[in-house]
């Protein structure tokens, strides 16, 4: 008995490989964009719901004791908050820009220290 000629390994060619690979790449030169746009949206997300909930933690404490808190580390130490918030635009707690009262020192308002702007063209510093 003589065997089959029809024996063939099996697995991909060169072709075929380089085709799916092909069709990869121009799906991820779609994707990839989209999803650091995301991430940056994302960011901004987070910082507008940040200064919120520490312009309500000043509001608060103002309320309860008369006066603004001296700094930011204060609203921790009360218990208003419970660490100072990360700015997620410039990743970092350190970068807050602390906008006093007239009236004296303390805290009576923050604002991002990132640089740039955000979506629509407002910079961080004013949000």
């Amino acid at each position: 008995m003589s065997k089959p000629h029809s024996l063939r390994r099996a697995g991909f060619t060169l072709i075929e490989l380089l085709v799916v690979l092909a069709i990869m790449a121009s799906l991820l030169t779609l994707v990839v964009p989209r999803y650091f746009q995301q991430t940056d949206r994302a960011a901004e997300t987070v910082l507008k719901h940040n200064l919120v909930a520490v312009r309500d933690a000043i509001d608060k404490f103002y309320a309860d004791t008369g006066h603004y808190p001296a700094s930011l580390q204060e609203l921790v130490d009360r218990k208003y908050l419970r660490e100072i918030p990360l700015d997620p635009v410039s990743n970092s707690r350190d970068t807050w820009i602390i906008v006093p009262p007239d009236s004296g020192s303390g805290v009576y308002d923050i604002k991002s220290g990132a640089n740039g702007s955000d979506k629509d063209g407002k910079p961080f510093n004013t949000l």
